[in-house]
C-alpha cells in the first residue's frame, strides 16, 4: 500500500484557535473597554465644546466638599504606597569557577573508585554505569582532598574549601557592583552539610571584618533547595529594613561529605555533586531599580515533610560499616514529582495568564461534575516565563521536568549544560543557569525567569524574577571560556 502522507491542517487549525483564544482572554478587558471610549468620544464630539461648557457651568462645588475629597484621595493614596511591599532587586550575582588542577575527568574518578572500592568491584562498577548516563561532561570539579587515595576530608581542608569558593565569589561580586563591606546590612549563608563551628557567616564577618550590628544568618540541613529559602529570608528581611543591601551566599561543602563506603543508595552522590557557589547582591534601595539586572517578582515554598517517606527521601546517615553518607530513595522522583504538582498549583494563579487558568478551571469543574477520567489540563508555563532555570539535581530529574512542563529543548538547555560543565553545585546551580543565559545573550528587558529547585525534607521551591534591563553578554564568570562551545550533544550513554 502507499504510504499516506499526514495532513497537518487540523493541527494547524487548532494553532491558530488556540492562539486566537488566548488573545482574545488575555485581551478581553481592552476588548471591552475600545467599545466604551470610542461611544464617550462619539457623544462629546456630537454634544460639542459650547454645550460642554455650559454643562460645566452649571455645576456648583462647595469648597469644603472638594477639600474633604482632596484630603480623601491623598490619605487612601499615601497609605496604599505605605502599605505596598518594598521591592527587592537583584543588581548583580557571581558565580564561582573552580581552577583547571581540580577537574576531575571520568577516567581519573573511575580510577579512584577502583583504588577506593577495591574490595567491592559490584559498587565501582554501579557507579560507572551512573556516570555513563548522568549527564555530567569532562570539566566538572572536586575540591583537593577527593583527589588524594584514599580521600582525605579533614576540618582543615573542608574549611579550606569554604574559604576559597566563598571568598573568590564575594570579591568578585564586590569588583562588579563596587559594594564595601561597610554597605553590607544582611547576610545569608546556606550550606548544608557543613555547617562548622564558629559559622560560615562567622567567617566571612572575619574575612571582611563586616560591621558589628549586621544582621547574618546561617542555614544548614536543608538541600539543594536552600539557595531560594535564603532569597525568601532576605526578601522578608528587606521588607522591614529599609533602604538595605543584603548578600545571599550559597554553597556546598563537598570535603567532608565524599563518601567511602559501598552502599550503592548512597554513592550516587558521589556521582552527581561537584564544587560550586554563588554570591547574590539584593536591595531595596529606589536608586538600584535602574541598574539592577533583576526584581523579585515571587517565591513559593513548598515542604512535604509530614510525610514520612518524602521527609527520609534524602537522608543522611551511616551505613552497616559506620560510614556516613546521603542515601537517596528509589522513591525520589515520585515524591519530587508530587511536591512540584503542589508548588505548581500555588504559583500557577500568581503568574499565568487569563487564558490558561480558564482553561484550568473549565477542565477541573468538568473532571468534578461530568467525567473524573478526563484528562487533567497541564497549564502552559511557556506563556508565563520566557525562561527555566531547573536545578540540574540529575539527568532524570531534567527530564521529567521538561516532559511534565512539556518544555522544548532550549526551554532546558540552561539545566542541561549546568549539569554537563559544573556538575550538580547543589544550591548554586540555579545561578550557573542564570550566568548561561545571560552569556548567550538571551536575556532581553521584561523577560521572567522561574528558577525551580528542591531539596531534602523534602522541599521544592520557586523564585520568579523579572528582568529589568537587557543584560549584555558578559566577558566575564564561569561560562567566559567554554560559551562559545555550548550546547553541546549529550548521548544517553557516554562510554568510556
Amino acid at each position: 500500500m502507499p504510504e499516506v502522507v499526514p495532513s497537518f491542517s487540523n493541527s494547524v487549525k487548532l494553532k491558530y484557535v488556540k492562539l486566537g483564544y488566548q488573545y482574545l482572554v488575555n485581551h478581553i478587558l481592552t476588548f471591552l473597554l475600545v467599545p466604551i471610549i470610542i461611544g464617550v468620544t462619539i457623544e462629546v464630539l456630537r454634544i460639542g465644546p459650547e454645550e460642554l461648557l455650559s454643562i460645566w457651568n452649571s455645576l456648583h462645588f462647595d469648597v469644603l466638599q472638594i477639600l474633604c475629597s482632596s484630603f480623601v484621595i491623598i490619605f487612601v493614596g499615601t497609605v496604599y504606597f505605605m502599605s505596598k511591599p518594598r521591592s527587592t532587586y537583584l543588581v548583580d550575582y557571581s558565580c564561582y569557577k573552580p581552577p583547571v588542577a581540580c577537574r576531575v575527568p571520568f577516567s581519573t574518578f573511575m580510577e579512584h573508585s577502583r583504588l577506593i572500592l577495591k574490595d567491592n568491584p559490584k559498587s565501582v562498577e554501579f557507579q560507572m554505569r551512573i556516570l555513563e548516563r548522568s549527564g555530567l561532561g569532562e570539566e566538572t570539579c572536586l575540591p583537593p582532598p577527593i583527589h588524594y587515595i584514599p580521600p582525605t576530608p579533614t576540618m582543615e581542608a573542608a574549611r579550606g574549601e569554604a574559604e576559597v569558593v566563598i571568598f573568590s565569589a564575594i570579591d568578585d561580586l564586590m569588583n562588579k557592583t563596587g559594594l564595601k563591606p561597610k554597605d553590607i546590612d544582611i547576610l545569608i549563608v546556606n550550606c548544608s552539610l557543613f555547617s562548622p563551628t564558629p559559622s560560615l557567616s562567622a567567617m566571612i564577618v572575619n574575612k571582611y571584618k563586616l560591621r558589628s550590628n549586621i544582621k547574618s544568618y546561617n542555614l544548614s540541613g536543608i538541600g539543594c533547595s536552600a539557595g531560594l529559602i535564603s532569597i525568601d529570608l532576605a526578601r522578608d528581611l528587606l521588607q522591614v529594613h529599609p533602604n538595605s543591601y543584603a548578600i545571599v551566599v550559597s554553597t556546598e561543602i563537598i570535603t567532608p561529605n565524599y563518601y567511602k563506603g559501598s552502599e550503592r543508595a548512597m554513592l550516587l552522590p558521589n556521582c552527581l555533586f561537584r564544587m560550586g557557589g554563588a554570591a547574590i547582591l539584593l536591595s531595596n534601595k529606589r536608586r538600584d531599580r535602574y541598574r539592577a539586572k533583576y526584581r523579585l517578582m515571587h517565591v513559593v515554598r513548598t515542604h512535604k515533610g509530614g510525610d514520612d517517606k518524602a521527609f527520609r527521601c534524602v537522608f543522611e546517615q551511616e551505613d552497616p560499616q559506620g560510614k556516613v553518607g546521603i542515601n537517596l530513595s528509589k522513591d525520589l522522583m515520585i515524591i519530587a514529582g508530587e511536591a512540584l504538582k503542589s508548588n505548581i498549583t500555588t504559583i500557577g494563579p500568581l503568574v499565568l495568564p487569563a487564558s490558561e487558568q480558564l482553561l484550568f478551571l473549565l477542565t477541573l469543574i468538568g473532571r468534578k461534575i461530568f467525567n473524573p477520567k478526563w484528562k487533567p489540563y497541564i497549564p502552559d508555563f511557556k506563556q508565563a516565563f520566557e525562561h527555566f532555570c531547573i536545578h540540574p539535581g540529575g539527568r532524570a530529574v531534567i527530564d521529567e521536568l521538561q516532559k511534565n512542563l512539556q518544555l522544548s529543548a532550549e526551554h532546558v538547555e540552561a539545566s542541561r549544560m549546568t549539569l554537563h560543565r559544573f556538575g550538580n553545585t547543589s544550591s548554586s546551580s540555579i545561578w550557573y543557569e542564570m550566568s548561561y543565559i545571560e552569556s548567550k545573550g538571551r536575556m532581553k528587558r521584561g523577560d521572567r525567569v522561574w528558577q525551580i529547585a528542591f531539596g531534602s525534607g523534602f522541599k521544592c521551591n520557586s523564585a520568579v524574577w523579572k528582568c529589568n534591563r537587557t543584560i549584555k553578554t558578559p566577558t566575564d564568570g564561569p561560562w567566559q571560556d567554554c560559551i562559545d562551545k555550548y550546547p553541546v550533544h549529550i548521548p544517553e550513554i557516554v562510554k568510556f
